[in-house]
């Protein structure tokens, strides 16, 4: 027997699906990712948490480590077999903690979650534990669901079901974080952890504020750098390890590599006491037991392959200056925009993040999300500082990591901050006529022969505009 074919007994071809290309096989399957790869090609993908990888990470994911289990810690698995799957976990634990420029003796690392927000509820399981305190950035002032988001009526993340969650707010007048109060609220509320992590907000984070913030109250320091991790390997950024406890991340923003997630917890020696004796970290088994057999099954071998190849770029001077790019776009966005008369949160950016607040021109988010999305360019309504609901938010949320890795530089911004105003200046126009409903303004715009003119004018330019930039990946799909 080969093996590319098996025949059982009644000559049944058992391996009849096993061998066919997706389009043989799938035809239908096939030709809606293709649409999708189109769409990406001729849009403007401003998701600030997307990206596109390379096709070396595209290689990966695609790959027959797919195919394997291997449930366990590398030399500890549940399953025979893994020797190379070792190899692969091995190397992608080595290259993170370069990419990062950590030390082996200091720091470790778990490659395995499947993602950010398993990381995170990983690291509150294994240090928390059921109903201790914690604190996060508010997800209205730019903070993550997983930091512990809850409203007045519902607890919405698993870390405020699971967990004591207060959250730390932005001062509505500088729209930049008050520490002050963080560092107020945390002595009355005593928590076990702090998260200095961010979903929206803009700008550099004060790591050594929040060491402080939380050595006055022995709190535990949780970096969630998902969205920075890329400006942090190459220190374009604040560094959260200087002062952190743990490091979270997610893979596939700034970072571009797949959809995965990374925990990074220190380990050593933690401090001396009186008598001499040295105290050790013990966060290494407690999150390794969180992540396995706490929270996951076997873990996705090629998503963790993908990481080591995104690592591998991310400590290359070709990863620098795209990084230094994508700061510098992200300047020029803002920039471009509050001078067409938007009001960008906070002032600007420091990172790869422009956050708008279209208050300013009476827009909801929503509305200001859809025109986008129906002239080919893609973004997140998202709240903004003084939103009382999250379903109902007033900003948008804009990036370039995309943009950047198709090779978008500053005057190419400028045509992309043109086609926004100029689509948001059509969602405007469409509210005078149809008024303030989200329903009847959809119904304009899309009945509406001045607006569907309109609409499809502005999309051809923009689509026209997108495809002078290539797309990375694989060329068939």
């Amino acid at each position: 027997m080969n093996g590319n074919s098996s025949h059982s007994d009644n000559g049944f071809n058992a391996d009849f699906h096993l061998c066919k290309p997706l389009h043989e096989d799938d035809p239908e399957i096939y030709n809606i990712i293709k649409k999708e790869k189109d769409r990406q090609f001729r849009g403007l993908e401003m998701i600030a948490s997307e990206n596109i990888t390379s096709r070396a990470v595209n290689d990966c994911l695609g790959s027959c480590l797919t195919n394997k289990y291997s449930e366990g810690m590398v030399g500890r698995r549940y399953y025979g077999g893994n020797d190379h799957i070792d190899e692969i976990e091995i190397l992608c634990q080595q290259r993170a903690l370069k990419a990062f420029g950590l030390d082996p003796a200091k720091w470790g690392v778990n490659v395995q979650p499947y993602s950010g927000s398993p990381a995170n509820f990983a690291v509150l399981t294994a240090l928390v534990e059921p109903h201790g305190r914690i604190m996060g950035l508010d997800l209205p002032d730019g903070g993550h669901l997983t930091h512990g988001f809850y409203t007045a009526t519902k607890k919405i993340s698993a870390t405020s079901v699971f967990f004591e969650s207060m959250p730390y707010k932005i001062n509505l007048e500088t729209e930049l974080i008050d520490y002050d109060k963080l560092q107020e609220n945390a002595k009355l509320f005593k928590p076990k952890m702090i998260i200095a992590g961010i979903s929206c907000y803009p700008r550099h984070l004060d790591y050594k504020r929040f060491r402080e913030i939380c050595d006055e109250n022995g709190s535990m320091l949780l970096a969630d750098m998902a969205h920075v991790s890329g400006l942090v390997a190459t220190g374009l950024t604040n560094n959260p390890f200087e002062y952190c406890d743990v490091v979270t991340t997610t893979t596939h923003k700034t970072l571009r590599g797949p959809r995965s997630g990374v925990i990074f917890y220190r380990k050593g020696v933690k401090s001396v006491d009186r008598n001499g004796k040295e105290i050790l970290y013990d966060y290494e088994e407690k999150i390794n037991s969180a992540v396995f057999p706490g929270l996951q099954g076997g873990p996705h071998n090629h998503q963790i392959a993908g990481i080591a190849v995104a690592m591998k770029q991310a400590a290359t001077p070709e990863f620098k200056e795209y990084q230094t790019q994508v700061v510098k776009n992200a300047v020029v966005l803002a920039k471009g925009l509050a001078a067409r008369g938007y009001k960008i949160v906070t002032g600007g950016t420091d990172n790869h993040l422009v956050w708008a607040d279209m208050r300013c021109v009476k827009l909801s988010g929503a509305k200001a999300e859809r025109i986008l999305e129906v002239v080919e360019i893609s973004c997140n309504k998202n709240t903004v500082p003084g939103d009382k609901s999250a379903l109902n938010p007033s900003g948008i949320r804009l990036g370039t990591p995309c943009l950047t890795t198709r090779g978008f530089k500053e005057a190419d911004m400028e045509h992309v901050i043109d086609y926004i105003d100029q689509a948001l200046k059509i969602a405007q126009d469409c509210q005078v006529k149809s008024g303030p409903k989200l329903v009847d303004w959809r119904r304009v715009l899309e009945t509406d022969e001045e607006f569907i003119k309109r609409v499809n004018t502005l999309k051809t330019h923009v689509e026209d505009f997108a495809r002078k930039f290539p797309l990375p990946g694989q060329p068939d799909i």
